[in-house]
């Protein structure tokens, strides 16, 4: 009985040291092939058209800032990309007029419509960049009201009672003007670019390119991608963003080809070889705004309205806006920044 008892305890014992064999992992089934070929007709193909449908209905926002010293045709060049007195001169300032003594920020709204989408156009110009004896520090009003917006964005979001649509007033491109020098970029330059290509889309562009000859355009431009790499400044489109190789493959084109886009801005019409064009008369000539052969204004627009404005602004949300959104969150201890309906709703449970 004693014995017996030992025994029992001692198997009890060496069943406790000797672990249990390990279960063999469940290896899971196959998938079994699915026929593709569909018996009858489903329907998934028309998503297409209702979100083509649903986007006729409600619109879309594009907000697009110009940035860069006077004179340079940032005006002229938004009203000739969107066909449209879109930015009026009349809003900034003019010649007989002081320069501002410090960067304002002017937005202005348009509606414009084409074959029945309808686009909230806003441009935001920055009158008095660049134009100071001491330019120090002159980009810091332009961030400022770039995070401004992203701010009254996540506002917006964490309200309880949020709005069906959230006005969307986030800064999608900048586009940011070049002096045709032929030189070398100012300082002025790399100081925008590196802070604000952190917090905003930036497509660089040389302006008035019909000032320089065609060796002196390429010269320039590959000394302005090589500057911009030397101090690590990354335009639109960013590397780290290309989502597959064919994406890859397109955009390495744009960065190492056609950036920074070399334009001339136009909105006078000229008669040549019996068609109306855009263009610039100049004493040898009419520079043709939309030929490839004249300037690179037709890439620019293809780039930033054909092909790439809905991952402009893509890009803004999901990495520039997220990037500020957690910043904040984290700084504010996890907890989204207090709107005045949280404040009150926060005091009446008090």
């Amino acid at each position: 009985m004693f014995k017996g008892s030992v025994e029992s305890k001692n198997e009890a014992a060496m069943s406790e040291l000797v672990p249990e064999p390990r279960q063999k992992p469940v290896v899971p089934m196959k998938p079994v092939g699915i026929n593709t070929s569909l018996l009858g007709y489903i329907g998934i193909d028309t998503i297409i058209e209702q979100m083509r449908k649903k986007t006729m209905k409600t619109g879309f926002d594009f907000n697009i800032m110009v940035v860069g010293q006077s004179g340079l045709g940032k005006s002229t060049l938004v009203n000739t990309l969107f066909k449209s007195q879109v930015s009026r001169k009349s809003s900034g300032w003019n010649r007989e007029e002081k320069i501002p003594k410090t960067v304002e920020i002017k937005a202005i709204g348009h509606v414009i419509e084409e074959g029945g989408v309808k686009m909230k156009l806003t441009v935001i110009d920055t009158p008095g960049f660049g134009d100071q004896i001491n330019n120090e520090n002159c980009w810091e009003p332009i961030e400022k009201y770039i995070n401004e917006q992203y701010e009254k964005f996540l506002k917006e979001e964490v309200n309880i009672a949020r709005k069906k649509r959230i006005p969307d007033t986030r800064v999608h491109c900048c586009l940011y003007f070049i002096s045709p020098t032929g030189h070398s970029l100012r300082p002025l330059d790399l100081e925008f670019m590196k802070h604000l290509s952190k917090v905003v889309n930036i497509i660089p562009v040389i302006a008035k390119a019909d000032t320089m000859t065609l060796e002196e355009k390429t010269e320039f431009k590959q000394r302005v991608r090589k500057e911009l790499e030397v101090n690590g400044i990354e335009f639109y489109p960013q590397k780290e963003f290309d989502e597959d190789l064919e994406d890859k493959t397109e955009n390495d084109k744009i960065r190492q080809e056609s950036m920074p886009f070399a334009v001339v801005g136009s909105d006078k019409e000229y008669q040549v070889n019996g068609k109306r064009v855009l263009g610039r008369k100049t004493p040898w000539g009419i520079i043709e705004v939309e030929n490839l052969n004249h300037c690179e204004f037709a890439l620019l627009r293809d780039f930033v309205i054909r092909t790439h404005l809905q991952d402009l602004k893509e890009v803004t949300h999901n990495i520039h806006y997220e990037t500020y959104r957690a910043k904040r969150l984290n700084d504010n201890g996890g907890l989204p920044p207090m709107t005045v309906e949280t404040e009150e709703n926060h005091e009446s449970n008090l």
